[in-house]
């Protein structure tokens, strides 16, 4: 079995076999055994990191074995530049949240680990699926356990929010679905990703085509206008699940557009490039206005996240090296920070029970140390230069300044209202007297709590402060995939 088939199934397997452990007299013994299985999911990640060879843009760690060999579907694994930093992201995130949620579930614990460790093996399957019907069939997968993780321990309106998860992302993906099964009957009967990407299509198929995958990948990222069951969600899902949701899952969409939408519809890509960069800048206006009227914590920070991954698709449609990398950039970037703000909220909400901004005030007097964590995770979601959240914005923002001086400038805004919305939040919730007794009584973080911010916290420093491995991977295959796009396929 090869490297990415073992960061695929390796969690897999450890969360079957906590399945199987279903009495709450185990917790202890079921939380070890996914911390294993997380850890060992990692480690596994590691190798590919190192023995990647970034001077080439061809797929590497190669599976290929027939699946329904009939059918020419087959079971075709392979990472390049674009697609390897996200599989290390989905492991490092998995372990992450693994700790995080160590004391605070409580009753199925069992199940609750093992659609973690699932859906993380599910997930790198999307980053790593060379095959159109295996990336369907994981891109589909990733609902169920984050379904139930939503719908089983989420909050008072968990089963609304969880219907309205499902029902979203299933219905952008059945027209995916129909685009797919288009490339096989035209292709002659194969599912190979590579192949749709060196085939002519005409100018109609390839709209259509693309607009079938902009339902599915708009949805998942997601875009204005369809954005609006991303913050319902956030609010009712329990603290581990908005952090993949944001750290990981919202990526699944993205990059999409880069391994379909752009190099199988390159025409049609650069024909409707301006829909998709115009609702790119209104989502980082508009919804970071939105995101300045909110009380509810976790509202803020997932309006954040739209806005943020604004940057991406319109990175992305800029057709720049600078704007693609920088896209890239941002993807990984967010999802250390977004993943650090939920937990973060979720150590107050563990204490307090509650996620309004007016419930608080003066925590630094009672938890100086966690505010220290807070305020960093907060600068980098401002963009503040040192930060991971800066070096995908400004790149995307360069490359929007070198296509159009108004565009960067609607672009450039962004961090005006980023900040905003942040300290505007940090200020009413960190900052001041201590305004209620909830807030006297807070306790600082624990170990466990001060280990898993340390880990964030090293991430986004690193990653703001020396973003060099991210860019040097990801060179080659960004320029390959650009060389690709700029030639037409017009049948």
């Amino acid at each position: 079995m090869g490297l990415l088939s073992l960061s695929i199934w390796l969690p897999i397997a450890f969360g079957t076999v906590l399945l199987m452990l279903g009495r709450d007299e185990q917790q202890a013994a079921v939380r070890w055994i996914a911390l294993i299985g997380a850890l060992a999911g990692f480690l596994v990640t590691v190798p590919l990191y190192g023995q990647f060879d970034a001077s080439t843009a061809a797929m590497q760690f190669v599976e290929l074995h027939p699946w329904f060999e009939r059918y020419g579907v087959n079971y075709h694994l392979g990472v390049d530049g674009i697609s390897l930093w996200f599989v290390l992201l989905t492991a490092f995130i998995t372990v992450i949240v693994v700790i995080a949620s160590w004391s605070s579930i409580t009753e199925r614990v069992n199940q609750y680990m093992a659609a973690f460790l699932i859906l993380s093996g599910l997930m790198i399957g999307v980053f790593a699926a060379l095959d159109g019907m295996l990336f369907y069939v994981f891109f589909e997968a990733t609902l169920i356990p984050m379904y139930l993780i939503i719908g089983v321990w989420g909050g008072p309106r968990k089963i609304y929010a969880a219907f309205k998860f499902f029902l979203y992302t299933l219905l952008g993906s059945l027209l995916m679905l129909v685009a797919l099964v288009y490339l096989y009957v035209t292709s002659g009967g194969s599912f190979d990703i590579a192949i749709w990407q060196q085939m002519p299509l005409t100018g109609r198929a390839q709209t259509l085509l693309f607009l079938a995958f902009l339902a599915a990948f708009a949805v998942k990222v997601p875009m204005w206008p369809v954005h609006t069951w991303l913050p319902d969600v956030h609010v009712e899902a329990p603290t581990g699940g908005s952090a993949v949701l944001a750290a990981i899952m919202l990526k699944l969409g993205a990059y999409g557009f880069l391994r379909f939408s752009l190099p199988i519809t390159p025409d049609a890509s650069r024909e409707l490039a301006w829909l998709m960069i115009a609702l790119s800048i209104v989502a980082v206006i508009y919804v970071g206005l939105v995101a300045l009227v909110q009380q509810d914590m976790k509202k803020l920070v997932a309006y954040s996240s739209v806005a943020h991954m604004g940057f991406v698709t319109l990175g992305f449609f800029l057709f720049s090296e600078l704007g693609v990398t920088g896209g890239l950039v941002q993807m990984i970037g967010h999802g250390f920070v977004s993943a650090a703000m939920f937990l973060c909220i979720g150590v107050l909400y563990d204490r307090v029970h509650s996620r309004e901004i007016a419930a608080y005030g003066g925590v630094v007097n009672t938890m100086p140390k966690f505010t220290a964590f807070a305020l960093l995770f907060a600068m980098a979601n401002c963009g503040l230069p040192g930060t991971a959240g800066f070096v995908g914005e400004w790149l995307v923002i360069l490359a929007s300044v070198k296509a159009n001086f108004w565009l960067g400038l609607a672009a450039a805004s962004a961090l005006i209202f980023g900040a905003a919305y942040t300290l505007w939040m940090v200020k009413r919730v960190y900052f001041g007297p201590v305004a209620n007794d909830h807030v006297r009584e807070l306790q600082d973080i624990s170990g466990r709590e001060f280990l898993v911010l340390g880990l964030l916290a090293i991430a986004v420093l690193w990653m703001g402060l020396y973003p060099k491995p991210l860019t040097d991977v990801m060179q080659v295959s960004v320029s390959e995939l650009l060389r690709h796009v700029a030639v037409s396929k017009l049948n």
